[in-house]
């Protein structure tokens, strides 16, 4: 076997950002808008492609930049099938990662979730769960340093959206 069964591992994310649903959902649903936010510091999103639809596919490419040192040029996959969209509320895909190259021993398996729900006072609440289901064998420190970038991630949305009001 591949990969190995974990008891599940999930994370959890709340945030609230001063943006409109719609633009929250954008956020996580452009291409173009994704390429802009998506993955910690140092790194860059050169493919991206969503298919907005139950049973349509989620693809995304992070690859580590210069500020990642020995880890520079490092590509980092993510498939994924989107198992609910509701516009401007909810999205849940189930998904792989790996390191490019070395598949077979670095995939994470996990499902992620996201509500949005728009707040009396403008805001707009973000929800964010990531079920980790399998882990690769070389794996576990990525799958540990998850929560790591995910709370990177979620302050460069932050960036993103103040960057849209302008």
């Amino acid at each position: 076997m591949i990969n190995r069964l974990l008891k599940r591992r999930d994370l959890s994310f709340e945030r609230s950002y001063k943006a409109s649903t719609s633009d929250v959902w954008r956020a996580w649903t452009d291409p173009e808008a994704l390429r802009e936010w998506w993955g910690p510091e140092n790194t860059s999103i050169p493919e991206c492609e969503l298919d907005l639809k139950v049973g349509g596919r989620f693809h995304i490419v992070m690859e580590a930049g210069s500020g990642m040192g020995k880890y520079e040029g490092t590509r980092w996959p993510m498939i994924g099938t989107f198992s609910a969209v509701e516009e401007n509320s909810r999205l849940v895909y189930d998904a792989r990662s790996w390191t490019e190259g070395e598949e077979e021993t670095s995939s994470i398996e996990h499902t992620n979730s996201l509500s949005l729900v728009e707040q009396p006072d403008g805001l707009t609440k973000v929800m964010l769960t990531i079920s980790i289901t399998k882990i690769g064998p070389e794996a576990k420190l990525a799958a540990f340093g998850m929560k790591w970038g995910y709370k990177q991630y979620l302050e460069k949305l932050e960036g993103h959206l103040v960057g849209d009001e302008s």
